[in-house]
């Protein structure tokens, strides 16, 4: 068998690279820029040395359907809800809890599913 690393990341696909920066930057007070060094723009959530395998990148946001992307914040849940309404954002959910803490369903700028996760 041939010796190969296999990873995972994920994309959030948005139609403004700009604004959707500066929307999760907001939200969950990273500090990410969009590289253009590539074939196609992007931005890191989180930054590179931050990074749990995930970027923004310019495309055509997931219809109603489309995946939720849970993502940690770094204080109380709460705080991150009204950011999101702040920012532009929809929270669609009351706070959740289970086991590993709590999270509440919100849609970005473009009606992208994510997730506010408060580690217990």
């Amino acid at each position: 068998m041939e010796n190969r690393v296999i990873t995972s990341w994920v994309e959030i696909p948005v139609s403004d690279m700009e604004k959707s920066v500066a929307f999760y930057n907001a939200v969950f007070g990273y500090e990410m820029t969009i590289d253009n060094s590539g074939p196609n723009p992007m931005a890191v959530l989180g930054g590179l040395m931050e990074s749990g395998g995930g970027h923004l990148y310019p495309g055509k946001p997931a219809p109603e359907s489309g995946h939720t992307i849970h993502l940690g914040i770094k204080d109380d849940l709460e705080a991150g809800m009204a950011r999101v309404k702040a920012a532009g954002g929809e929270v669609v959910s009351p706070a959740v809890t289970i086991p590993a803490g709590r999270f509440a369903y919100a849609k970005d700028l473009d009606g992208n599913s994510i997730g506010l996760f408060e580690a217990a």
